[in-house]
């Protein structure tokens, strides 16, 4: 049977290597006729808003990844 602190402790591990990455590695940066479209056509208040929501995607997206990545490279290799 697994214990419960190892089962809390991946996700939580993963999660903060996600967001370590996340500010390190550049998050997508558009163009101002871009991000300008895309405040009208998400109806947001300005482009302060359209990046914030920018970076908190950016981090959940590679701390999925993060995670899926390390939770294959543990269950494959590390894992006895």
């Amino acid at each position: 049977m697994k214990s419960p602190f190892l089962t809390f402790l991946m996700p939580m591990a993963t999660l903060l290597l996600g967001f370590l990455s996340a500010l390190l590695l550049p998050a997508p940066s558009f163009g101002l006729a871009l991000a300008r479209r895309l405040v009208d056509t998400f109806h947001l208040e300005d482009i302060g808003q359209l990046y914030t929501l920018v970076f908190c995607l950016w981090f959940l997206v590679l701390g999925a990844v993060e995670y899926y990545v390390i939770r294959f490279i543990y269950l494959r290799f590390i894992r006895p």
